[in-house]
Protein backbone atom coordinates (compact mmCIF):
# COMPACT_ATOMS: atom_id res chain seq x y z
CA UNK A 1 0.00 0.00 0.00
CA UNK A 2 1.20 3.48 -0.84
CA UNK A 3 1.35 5.48 2.38
CA UNK A 4 0.72 9.18 2.86
CA UNK A 5 3.52 10.90 4.76
CA UNK A 6 2.31 14.25 6.13
CA UNK A 7 5.35 16.48 6.50
CA UNK A 8 6.48 18.73 9.31
CA UNK A 9 9.43 20.96 8.47
CA UNK A 10 10.90 22.58 11.58
CA UNK A 11 12.91 25.80 11.74
CA UNK A 12 13.62 27.53 15.06
CA UNK A 13 11.04 25.31 16.72
CA UNK A 14 8.27 26.36 14.34
CA UNK A 15 6.32 24.56 11.61
CA UNK A 16 7.40 26.10 8.31
CA UNK A 17 7.52 25.48 4.58
CA UNK A 18 10.19 26.68 2.19
CA UNK A 19 9.72 27.54 -1.47
CA UNK A 20 12.11 25.37 -3.52
CA UNK A 21 14.36 25.02 -0.49
CA UNK A 22 14.96 28.77 -0.17
CA UNK A 23 15.34 29.77 3.48
CA UNK A 24 14.54 33.37 2.54
CA UNK A 25 11.15 32.26 1.21
CA UNK A 26 9.74 30.65 4.33
CA UNK A 27 6.12 30.47 5.42
CA UNK A 28 5.43 29.95 9.13
CA UNK A 29 2.31 28.00 10.10
CA UNK A 30 0.44 28.14 13.41
CA UNK A 31 0.67 25.43 16.03
CA UNK A 32 3.71 23.68 17.42
CA UNK A 33 5.34 20.74 15.63
CA UNK A 34 4.22 18.43 18.43
CA UNK A 35 0.61 19.62 18.22
CA UNK A 36 0.72 19.12 14.46
CA UNK A 37 1.99 15.57 14.88
CA UNK A 38 -0.79 14.84 17.35
CA UNK A 39 -3.39 16.10 14.86
CA UNK A 40 -2.00 13.93 12.05
CA UNK A 41 -2.08 10.93 14.37
CA UNK A 42 -5.69 11.66 15.33
CA UNK A 43 -6.69 11.83 11.66
CA UNK A 44 -5.26 8.37 11.07
CA UNK A 45 -1.86 8.78 9.42
CA UNK A 46 0.56 5.89 9.85
CA UNK A 47 3.74 7.83 9.03
CA UNK A 48 5.19 11.26 9.71
CA UNK A 49 7.99 12.90 7.70
CA UNK A 50 10.02 15.35 9.78
CA UNK A 51 12.71 17.68 8.40
CA UNK A 52 15.14 19.48 10.68
CA UNK A 53 15.83 22.60 8.60
CA UNK A 54 18.28 23.99 11.16
CA UNK A 55 20.30 20.80 10.92
CA UNK A 56 20.13 20.76 7.13
CA UNK A 57 21.33 24.35 6.83
CA UNK A 58 23.69 24.83 9.74
CA UNK A 59 24.36 21.36 11.15
CA UNK A 60 22.85 22.66 14.40
CA UNK A 61 20.01 20.33 15.33
CA UNK A 62 17.40 21.67 17.72
CA UNK A 63 14.67 19.10 17.29
CA UNK A 64 15.58 16.07 19.40
CA UNK A 65 13.33 17.02 22.31
CA UNK A 66 10.52 17.79 19.89
CA UNK A 67 10.91 14.42 18.21
CA UNK A 68 10.99 12.63 21.58
CA UNK A 69 7.58 14.14 22.40
CA UNK A 70 6.23 13.05 19.01
CA UNK A 71 7.43 9.49 19.53
CA UNK A 72 6.10 9.31 23.08
CA UNK A 73 2.73 10.91 22.34
CA UNK A 74 1.68 9.33 19.05
CA UNK A 75 1.47 5.98 17.31
CA UNK A 76 3.08 7.43 14.18
CA UNK A 77 6.06 5.86 12.49
CA UNK A 78 8.45 8.79 12.27
CA UNK A 79 11.22 9.36 9.77
CA UNK A 80 13.55 12.30 10.17
CA UNK A 81 16.13 14.00 8.01
CA UNK A 82 18.14 17.19 7.93
CA UNK A 83 21.84 17.44 8.67
CA UNK A 84 22.28 13.86 9.90
CA UNK A 85 25.90 13.06 9.13
CA UNK A 86 27.25 10.88 11.95
CA UNK A 87 26.56 7.43 13.31
CA UNK A 88 25.96 8.88 16.77
CA UNK A 89 23.11 10.98 15.38
CA UNK A 90 21.64 7.92 13.69
CA UNK A 91 21.81 5.87 16.88
CA UNK A 92 20.34 8.67 19.00
CA UNK A 93 17.26 8.90 16.82
CA UNK A 94 16.75 5.16 16.41
CA UNK A 95 17.14 4.58 20.15
CA UNK A 96 14.49 7.20 20.94
CA UNK A 97 12.03 5.27 18.76
CA UNK A 98 12.29 6.96 15.38
CA UNK A 99 11.43 4.43 12.67
CA UNK A 100 14.08 5.53 10.23
CA UNK A 101 16.70 8.19 9.70
CA UNK A 102 17.13 9.91 6.34
CA UNK A 103 20.62 10.49 5.01
CA UNK A 104 21.01 13.20 2.41
CA UNK A 105 24.27 15.09 2.03
CA UNK A 106 26.40 12.39 3.64
CA UNK A 107 24.92 9.76 1.32
CA UNK A 108 26.09 11.77 -1.67
CA UNK A 109 29.54 12.66 -0.34
CA UNK A 110 30.69 9.65 1.71
CA UNK A 111 29.68 6.40 0.07
CA UNK A 112 31.83 4.27 2.40
CA UNK A 113 30.04 5.61 5.48
CA UNK A 114 26.68 5.19 3.79
CA UNK A 115 27.36 1.58 2.82
CA UNK A 116 28.45 0.80 6.37
CA UNK A 117 25.34 2.21 8.04
CA UNK A 118 23.04 0.66 5.43
CA UNK A 119 24.58 -2.71 6.24
CA UNK A 120 24.34 -2.10 9.99
CA UNK A 121 20.90 -0.51 10.35
CA UNK A 122 19.04 -1.83 7.29
CA UNK A 123 15.47 -0.50 7.17
CA UNK A 124 16.38 2.06 9.84
CA UNK A 125 18.09 4.07 7.11
CA UNK A 126 16.40 5.85 4.21
CA UNK A 127 18.21 7.88 1.57
CA UNK A 128 17.11 11.31 0.44
CA UNK A 129 17.95 12.20 -3.15
CA UNK A 130 17.03 15.79 -3.90
CA UNK A 131 17.14 16.60 -7.58
CA UNK A 132 18.15 19.97 -8.99
CA UNK A 133 19.11 20.51 -12.63
CA UNK A 134 19.57 16.77 -13.04
CA UNK A 135 22.03 16.44 -10.15
CA UNK A 136 21.73 15.36 -6.53
CA UNK A 137 21.68 18.48 -4.36
CA UNK A 138 23.43 18.65 -0.98
CA UNK A 139 23.89 20.91 2.07
CA UNK A 140 20.31 22.03 2.41
CA UNK A 141 19.96 22.22 -1.39
CA UNK A 142 22.54 25.01 -1.54
CA UNK A 143 25.06 23.00 -3.62
CA UNK A 144 25.11 20.26 -6.22
CA UNK A 145 27.01 17.02 -5.67
CA UNK A 146 29.24 15.51 -8.31
CA UNK A 147 26.69 12.77 -9.00
CA UNK A 148 23.80 13.04 -11.39
CA UNK A 149 20.49 11.96 -9.94
CA UNK A 150 20.61 8.76 -11.98
CA UNK A 151 24.12 7.94 -10.75
CA UNK A 152 22.98 8.53 -7.17
CA UNK A 153 20.01 6.18 -7.54
CA UNK A 154 22.14 3.49 -9.18
CA UNK A 155 24.88 3.62 -6.55
CA UNK A 156 22.59 3.75 -3.52
CA UNK A 157 20.39 0.92 -4.77
CA UNK A 158 23.47 -1.16 -5.52
CA UNK A 159 24.52 -0.57 -1.90
CA UNK A 160 21.24 -1.97 -0.62
CA UNK A 161 19.15 1.10 0.17
CA UNK A 162 15.65 -0.08 1.02
CA UNK A 163 13.90 3.28 0.70
CA UNK A 164 14.72 6.40 -1.29
CA UNK A 165 12.90 9.68 -0.80
CA UNK A 166 13.08 11.65 -4.02
CA UNK A 167 12.42 15.39 -4.00
CA UNK A 168 12.06 17.45 -7.15
CA UNK A 169 13.36 20.76 -5.80
CA UNK A 170 11.88 22.72 -8.69
CA UNK A 171 8.42 21.73 -7.51
CA UNK A 172 8.89 21.66 -3.74
CA UNK A 173 6.53 24.11 -2.08
CA UNK A 174 5.64 25.66 -5.44
CA UNK A 175 2.20 24.04 -5.73
CA UNK A 176 2.73 23.29 -9.42
CA UNK A 177 1.84 19.61 -9.48
CA UNK A 178 3.88 16.47 -10.00
CA UNK A 179 5.48 14.46 -12.81
CA UNK A 180 3.77 11.08 -12.55
CA UNK A 181 5.76 9.57 -15.41
CA UNK A 182 9.02 10.46 -13.69
CA UNK A 183 8.06 8.65 -10.49
CA UNK A 184 6.59 5.72 -12.41
CA UNK A 185 9.95 5.36 -14.14
CA UNK A 186 11.74 5.27 -10.79
CA UNK A 187 9.39 2.56 -9.56
CA UNK A 188 9.88 0.55 -12.74
CA UNK A 189 13.67 0.74 -12.56
CA UNK A 190 14.47 0.72 -8.86
CA UNK A 191 11.54 -0.88 -7.04
CA UNK A 192 11.00 -3.70 -9.50
CA UNK A 193 14.70 -4.32 -10.13
CA UNK A 194 16.21 -3.70 -6.70
CA UNK A 195 13.23 -3.87 -4.36
CA UNK A 196 13.92 -0.30 -3.25
CA UNK A 197 10.82 1.63 -2.20
CA UNK A 198 10.38 5.09 -3.70
CA UNK A 199 8.78 7.93 -1.75
CA UNK A 200 7.79 10.99 -3.76
CA UNK A 201 8.26 14.48 -2.36
CA UNK A 202 7.51 17.92 -3.72
CA UNK A 203 4.76 19.40 -5.83
CA UNK A 204 1.67 17.52 -4.63
CA UNK A 205 -1.12 20.05 -5.07
CA UNK A 206 -4.46 18.28 -5.23
CA UNK A 207 -6.28 15.08 -4.44
CA UNK A 208 -5.96 14.23 -8.14
CA UNK A 209 -2.18 14.16 -7.68
CA UNK A 210 -2.67 11.71 -4.81
CA UNK A 211 -4.93 9.53 -6.96
CA UNK A 212 -2.40 9.45 -9.79
CA UNK A 213 0.62 8.73 -7.59
CA UNK A 214 -1.12 6.08 -5.51
CA UNK A 215 -1.58 3.89 -8.60
CA UNK A 216 2.05 3.50 -9.71
CA UNK A 217 3.57 1.45 -6.90
CA UNK A 218 5.22 4.10 -4.76
CA UNK A 219 6.07 3.27 -1.17
CA UNK A 220 4.83 6.66 -0.08
CA UNK A 221 3.78 10.20 -0.96
CA UNK A 222 4.99 13.12 1.13
CA UNK A 223 2.48 15.94 1.40
CA UNK A 224 3.28 19.21 3.09
CA UNK A 225 2.10 22.64 2.02
CA UNK A 226 -1.06 21.37 0.32
CA UNK A 227 -2.30 20.12 3.70
CA UNK A 228 -1.42 23.34 5.51
CA UNK A 229 -3.04 25.50 2.82
CA UNK A 230 -6.21 23.40 2.86
CA UNK A 231 -5.90 22.17 -0.72
CA UNK A 232 -5.79 18.56 0.45
CA UNK A 233 -7.61 17.06 3.41
CA UNK A 234 -5.33 14.47 5.00
CA UNK A 235 -8.24 12.13 5.76
CA UNK A 236 -9.33 12.15 2.12
CA UNK A 237 -5.77 11.48 0.94
CA UNK A 238 -5.48 8.53 3.31
CA UNK A 239 -8.85 7.18 2.13
CA UNK A 240 -7.81 7.48 -1.52
CA UNK A 241 -4.66 5.45 -0.99
CA UNK A 242 -6.52 2.81 0.99
CA UNK A 243 -9.34 2.42 -1.53
CA UNK A 244 -7.02 2.39 -4.55
CA UNK A 245 -5.20 -0.60 -3.14
CA UNK A 246 -7.95 -2.74 -1.68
Amino acid sequence: MTEIFPAIDIRNGMVVRLLRGDYDKMTVYGGTPVDMAFSFDDIGANWLHVVDLDGAKDGDTKVKEIVKKMVAGTSLKIEIGGGIRTENQIEDYLMMGVERVILGTIAMTDLDFTKRVLDKYGPGIAIGIDIKDGYAAIKGWKELSEMTAEEAFDRLCDMGAESIICTDISKDGAMKGIDVKFYAGLVEKYTKRYGCGIVSSGGVTSIDDIKALSNIGLEGIIVGRAIYDGRIELKEALDVCYKNQM
